[in-house]
């Protein structure tokens, strides 16, 4: 029994606590799989398809024509499209030259991605046909020198007289599909950034994560061994999850390469009834996902009366939220296969815990600690101490998937990486086991006259009223307190009768009077991000609009 680390205790039957890392790059992963199996359909997108050796050779034209741009390693590109088969090639190409994938979220306004281009110096930019118009906008006001372009045709290929005449729109298939001259490529230490991740950063200001080549392999290969049920060269995955975020990047498109899976692109992940049909129609065995995806695909109509066979589905993994433990039950029952929560942050891309896939999944946890990843539950008081089991703390984790730290910010790389520990500025607990539970936010607690409130101890409380569908619970400002607990709740129905009182009621049986919400706001959505992620700070600002 390992006391120090117990977590490796209740790893499920052939996980290592220790795994060797291979000494390789991301676009190794596609280049050994080109040729291992060079006929494999690698990625199914939509009518389209292509296998492992066109989309390494697709990957090798790209990265050609990259470097006769004049693209130089570490110079940034970004990546401007939605889940298709060119986000692949373009990502992978981008890799060989050592160039670095800051990947946008293409449904973004301009005067957002305005922010991440400048803040991160992007030269190149991939991007649809249509938008083509918004991007030229920038061209002359940012870092921007080379548009490609989409989906776009031949006439694409337009002069665009900028600075210096130097910016230029070329075509994304001409790229693609037609090889340059051979060009010399630059050799690739695994320790080369290769992706920046934007994130709020553990202490809330945007930023971007730097993420290595070293990182995003490793934790591929944790889950690669994590995921005991699954057989390489045998599955198919769905990748719905959004490839511009480093959850779809990692434990979708890297990992199904690193495993020689055929993988579906989804475009929208909240187009369910497409997301059943792609299922069915592919036997789809592993796909990552956020819950309200998984609570959607339960409580769909069709899956309801039974027209869709989901017992193909051997894993899942849920990520970005709290999994609640009713739609793990019922979502496991429908498949017959596994949902595991897991926990992970941009930070150190993308996941440092995980339920086991076969063993004991806690209610209410987030799992235990991959391979390699030490933890430790430090006090609240800031010092770098273990807390007894049970008590909160803020999880402090140190392990190879570790971002190297923020781009072009140095004093908050110092406050995220200290002492070899990256401070993730969540506060959990840790059980006897080894099983970890977030207990809510650093920045998100709750002071009410100064004693400490956590969100989610007041979350799953409400949620177990029988009227609750969904809830976030947030601090608002009060006179009196300092803050007061404030829940923002979507009823089971909106024909259901239920009030703050019967609410209030409800949670003194659990909660202190204190942590009670004194204002409760109905309504019929919660704000997310693109990968599921409440946005309470959203919530209160809006409060603090009306109140004003």
């Amino acid at each position: 029994m390992n006391q120090e680390k117990p977590w490796i205790n209740h790893y499920d039957h052939g996980v290592k606590a220790h795994l060797d890392y291979p000494n390789l790059c991301v676009h190794d992963l596609l280049s050994n799989q080109a040729c291992r199996i060079p006929e494999h359909i690698a990625i199914i997108d939509y009518q389209r398809n292509i296998t492992y050796a066109e989309l390494n050779q697709r990957a090798i034209n790209f990265s050609t024509h990259l470097v006769n741009f004049g693209l130089q390693t570490g110079d940034r590109v970004g990546i401007c499209l939605p889940n298709t088969i060119e986000f692949a090639v373009a990502y992978f190409g981008i890799l060989r030259v050592g160039g670095i994938v800051a990947a946008l979220n293409p449904a973004f306004p301009i005067p957002e991605l305005d922010v991440q281009i400048k803040k991160t110096g992007i030269r190149v930019v991939i991007m649809q046909a249509r938008r083509l118009p918004e991007f030229k906008n920038l061209m002359n006001s940012n870092s921007i020198e080379k548009i490609i372009v989409v989906d776009g045709d031949s006439r694409t290929d337009e002069l665009i007289v900028g600075e210096n005449n130097r910016n230029f729109v070329t075509n994304f298939r001409i790229m693609a599909e037609k090889s340059n001259q051979e060009v010399d490529l630059p050799s690739i230490l695994p320790t080369t950034p290769a992706v920046f991740q934007f994130s709020g950063g553990t202490t809330g200001s945007p930023k971007a994560a730097i993420c290595s080549h070293q990182n995003i392999v490793s934790n591929v290969m944790q889950f690669q061994h994590w995921l005991v049920n699954l057989e390489e060269g045998k599955e198919t995955f769905l990748v719905a999850i959004p490839l511009y975020h480093v959850y779809g990047m990692v434990l979708g498109l890297n990992l199904g390469v690193a495993m020689g899976a055929r993988m579906v692109f989804l475009s929208d992940p909240r187009n369910i009834s497409e997301m059943l049909k792609v299922i069915q129609e592919y036997q789809v065995g592993y796909f990552p996902g956020v819950p309200s995806t998984f609570n959607m695909i339960i409580q769909h109509p069709e899956v309801k009366e039974g027209k869709y066979n989901l017992r193909m589905i051997k894993a899942c993994i849920s990520g970005s939220a709290p999994l609640p433990e009713s739609v793990r039950i019922q979502f496991e029952k429908l498949t017959g296969g596994c949902l595991v929560e897991g926990y992970g942050l941009s930070e150190a891309p993308t996941a440092t815990h995980c339920n086991p896939i076969m063993g004991e999944k806690r209610k209410g946890s987030i799992g235990l600690p991959l391979p390699d990843v030490d933890c430790m539950v430090a006090s609240m008081d800031g010092n770098e101490v273990d807390v007894k089991f049970g008590e909160p703390g803020e999880l402090l984790i140190r392990a190879p998937q570790v971002m190297v730290g923020y781009y072009n910010d140095e004093k908050e790389t110092e406050l995220a990486l200290k002492n070899g520990w990256l401070h993730t500025g969540d506060i959990v607990t840790m059980d006897e086991d080894g099983y970890f539970y977030i207990k809510g936010r650093k920045k998100e607690l709750i002071k009410v006259h100064g004693l400490q409130v956590w969100p989610a101890e007041v979350e799953n409380v409400l949620l177990k009223h029988p009227a609750v569908k969904e809830c976030v619970v947030a601090g608002v400002p009060d006179s009196r307190s300092g803050e007061r607990v404030k829940a923002w709740i979507i009823p089971d129905t909106f024909d259901t009768k239920v009030s703050i009182e019967d609410l209030q009621k409800f949670c003194r049986n659990e909660l202190a009077g204190y942590k009670i919400p004194r204002e409760v706001e109905f309504c019929e959505s919660i704000p997310r991000s693109s990968v599921g992620k409440v946005l309470r700070r959203e919530l209160v600002r809006m409060h603090m609009e009306m109140n004003h």
